[in-house]
């Protein structure tokens, strides 16, 4: 490589010295070369050196925005020649060396002694100007990286300003102009502590992405207990007010009835709220039709806005506590009429029990049953002139009924009455009866096989009329009957027992 004429390098290869620079350091000699950016070379300032300059020596702490002494890269300047391509340095001609300067490298040059007189001061000035253009391209080395440190910087200032972001947020209603440098509006409402809810609604999207100029908006959420024509919901609304709420939830409120004023705030708690739309409802009454608007909770307060009036009996098709419906029709029924009371039977129980005393096949009523009463009342009305069937509307036991108990005999009936053996009885009862068991005389008064009357039956052991009795028990009675009376009962009949 062929260095530029005047440099350092140059110098120790013996080549030929260039001109050295103006000396910008020193106003007072403009002719004067001088080092550029090159670092003060420290020695003793005589107290009668006014006019030198003064170069510290390098001390204290290690300052890590100095870069370190490198070696020449290929965009650090070799020699002076370099310097003058920088584009930050006015280029300057190359004045020829002074020739008593020495050749050499100026860091490796004694330093000369100091004359005393008038001339000390300018050979010192010489010395440092011999020493600092030795040490110029270290100089350049250093300020190289320092350029670059700088640009990095403003590079990052670049980057820095450029992040940040003027937007504006509203929540609820109160806005401020923000300088953010978040990267969407969920990191913007961490910074600015504006927690959300499942519920609360935020603008644009939660993950957004933020630039410059960007709004936000915020709005909490707040549950309503919302009653709309008499059915209950739970809902939630972004509206700050009940009219807001409304016109949200697309509720038709031009004459409806509001429990809460529409400029009743709603708080983040929430509130309830009843609402009653206005319908058309149609009133069928006294033969005439009747069509209204109302916002009524119940029928009986439609009928009243309606002008009609209930007497008595009078109700309505539908309960009149009940909601009345957008188009519903009514009819009002007029009642009147009377109410009725009447009696019924009601039947008793029969009970039947075992009684060892008694033969077989007789039966003996030891309780007799009584019927029960049972009184009703019945309501016999016209409505709008028509004859309606009998509604019952009560009723009550005014008797009851008592069970009839009937005795069943088990014991064996006998085959056989002493005395009375023998005798013709078939005979006797073709004559009295026919041979029919169930036989009974004009009268009423005589039945059976042997034409016994009750009470005399009864005398005999027997229950009941003696028609209503097997043959066989007719004819023991008769049996008995001979033995104690002869054929005196039968007074006709009575000798077919012995023929």
């Amino acid at each position: 490589m062929t260095h530029a004429p005047g440099s350092p390098r140059a110098a120790r290869r013996g080549a030929p010295e260039a001109p050295p620079l103006y000396d910008l350091y020193n106003p007072y000699e403009s002719a004067t070369p001088y080092g550029a950016y090159a670092p003060y070379v420290p020695y003793d300032v005589p107290d009668d050196d006014r006019y030198g300059i003064y170069e510290p020596p390098v001390t204290g702490p290690y300052d890590p925005f100095l870069p370190e002494p490198r070696e020449a890269g290929p965009y650090e300047p070799q020699d002076l020649h370099d310097v003058q391509d920088l584009p930050h340095l006015p280029r300057q001609p190359l004045a020829p060396q002074a020739p008593d300067e020495p050749a050499a490298d100026a860091q490796d040059a004694p330093e000369a002694p100091v004359a005393s007189g008038p001339s000390r001061g300018a050979s010192r000035r010489a010395a440092g100007r011999r020493k600092r253009a030795g040490e110029r391209p270290d100089a350049l080395r250093k300020l190289l990286p320092q350029a670059l440190v700088v640009a990095f910087l403003a590079g990052g200032t670049s980057s820095f300003i450029a992040a940040d972001k003027t937007v504006r947020l509203d929540v609820e209603g109160k806005t401020r102009t923000l300088h953010t440098f978040a990267d969407n509006v969920d990191e913007l409402l961490a910074d600015q502590h504006v927690p959300l809810g499942e519920h609360d609604a935020v603008t644009p999207g939660h993950h957004h992405g933020l630039t410059g100029g960007d709004e936000i908006s915020v709005r909490y959420g707040r549950p309503v207990a919302l009653t709309l024509d008499g059915q209950h919901h739970q809902v939630w609304t972004h509206a700050r007010t009940v009219d807001g709420a409304l016109r949200e939830l697309g509720v038709r409120a031009e004459g409806a009835y509001l429990s809460t004023p529409r400029t009743a705030p709603i708080s983040r708690h929430g509130l309830d709220l009843d609402v009653r739309t206005e319908r058309t409802v149609t009133f069928m009454a006294d033969g005439r039709e009747r069509t209204i608007r109302t916002n009524a909770a119940t029928v009986h307060e439609a009928l009243e806005a309606a002008g009609i009036t209930l007497h008595g009996q009078d109700t309505t098709s539908v309960d009149p506590d009940s909601f009345p419906r957008e188009g519903q029709t009514i009819s009002v029924m007029r009642i009147t009429g009377t109410e009725e009371v009447r009696e019924t039977p009601i039947d008793f129980d029969t009970e039947r029990h075992d009684d060892a005393t008694l033969y077989k096949g007789t039966e003996v009523v030891s309780q007799r049953g009584e019927k029960g009463v049972e009184r009703t009342t019945y309501a016999l009305r016209i409505v709008n002139g028509v004859k309606q069937k009998p509604t019952k509307l009560s009723s009550e036991t005014v008797r009851e009924p008592r069970t009839e108990i009937i005795r069943v005999g088990t014991k064996p009936r006998p085959t056989s009455v002493q005395g009375a053996e023998g005798l013709n009885w078939s005979g006797l009862a073709q004559c009295e009866a026919g041979g029919r068991p169930d036989a009974v005389d004009p009268s009423g008064t005589y039945g059976g096989l042997y034409q016994f009357d009750v009470r005399t039956w009864q005398s005999l052991g027997g229950n009941g009329r003696p028609q209503d009795a097997p043959a066989s028990e007719q004819t023991l009675r008769a049996k008995k009957l001979y033995v104690s009376r002869g054929a005196t009962p039968w007074p006709v009949c009575g000798r077919k027992l012995h023929g």
